[in-house]
């Protein structure tokens, strides 16, 4: 049963071109009707082939697309402590008014991003059960890559504050702690890109994934 069902996903036109090559001596069909059709079906074989690779190579970039959107989901928004929501909440405990307007301003973000991000998470397992990878692989691409984009200005604006204004050390610590695991994943998601490049239509550059930059402790 292994057997069969191996010929038939993988060398079904092998199998039928020795067939008809075989049965073609066997009963001396003239070679002018014979190689044509063995042609035919070697083509034929060729194209199923080169489609079921490129199948495969979808569901594997689905898959690690998912698994990065789902790591950024996890580690990166909600209570996490590696949120940069959770980070600029703790601005709140400065004697800042201004600096507090800004945290509040985010604070409504953060929910906005939330919900985004569970929305998407949710459509994309969705889709990757159903494996129609061909039909949303382009369009959730492009989704993680405009929402890691707008989540890198909330970490570029709390760098700019962290510039500015003193920060306690341990706020610091915390978000240079984010820095080091954000930037792991950002590498991570530039490399899906370079793969899904050759597989799927984006004009997404790897590049365009920015890495989040370190506070210096002032002394």
């Amino acid at each position: 049963m292994y057997t069969l069902k191996t010929i038939v996903n993988r060398g079904w036109y092998p199998a039928l071109i020795t067939a008809l090559a075989v049965a073609g001596l066997y009963f001396s069909w003239p070679l002018e009707v014979v190689v044509p059709a063995l042609v035919i079906i070697l083509g034929i074989g060729l194209v199923v082939m080169v489609i079921k690779v490129r199948e495969r190579q979808l569901e594997r970039s689905a898959v690690r697309l998912r698994q990065v959107a789902e790591y950024f989901n996890r580690r990166f928004m909600g209570d996490s402590s590696l949120s940069i929501f959770i980070i600029i909440d703790s601005l709140f405990n400065l004697d800042n008014p201004k600096l507090w307007d800004w945290a509040r301003a985010c604070d409504m973000s953060q929910r906005i991003f939330n919900s985004w991000c569970s929305s998407f998470i949710n459509r994309l397992e969705s889709d990757v059960g159903a494996r129609r990878f061909a039909d949303y692989l382009y369009t959730y691409l492009n989704e993680l890559w405009s929402i890691t984009s707008h989540y890198y200005d909330f970490v570029e604006q709390f760098y700019d504050v962290g510039e500015k204004v003193e920060i306690p050390p341990e706020t610091i610590d915390q978000y240079n702690k984010f820095v080091m695991e954000y930037n792991a994943f950002v590498q991570n998601f530039r490399d899906t890109i370079t793969e899904l490049r050759n597989i799927a239509r984006t004009g997404i550059e790897p590049p365009s994934v920015k890495l989040a930059r370190e506070l210096v402790k002032t002394a």
